[in-house]
């Protein structure tokens, strides 16, 4: 068996002569900036509506299926996502610590709440 080597250049001229084309690759995930949580698309962007910085409820609107939290708070602060306007229809435990949390399937009426 003869071994090939292809080069990345080699390769892009060789799908590019049989007319293929590829997916473009997905750009890294935006940051949540400092002392905040935001809300990922579904593209890893953050759009500046869903980057929250005071304590209390947010509700969010036009912001469904499943979508990450990234709690990027200072001094332990935390959020809970809730089903429903002003922290209500039930809430998931208040997560702490800087990071992503599991995806939450986001409907039309839902809120996070920023907690100290």
């Amino acid at each position: 068996m003869r071994k090939i080597a292809v080069s990345a250049a080699g390769l892009t001229l060789a799908v590019g002569a049989l007319g293929l084309t590829l997916a473009p690759v997905a750009a890294a995930a935006t940051p949540c900036p400092s002392g905040a949580v935001c809300i990922r698309e579904t593209n890893g962007s953050i759009l500046s509506k869903n980057i929250f910085y005071s304590y209390g409820a947010h509700n969010l609107s036009n912001v469904t299926g499943d979508r990450v939290i990234v709690n990027n708070q200072t001094g332990g602060a935390g959020f809970q996502f809730c089903y429903g306007y002003n922290g209500g229809g039930g809430c998931s435990v208040v997560m702490r610590g800087v990071g992503e949390s599991a995806p939450y399937n986001m409907t039309p009426i839902n809120s996070v709440v920023l907690v100290r």
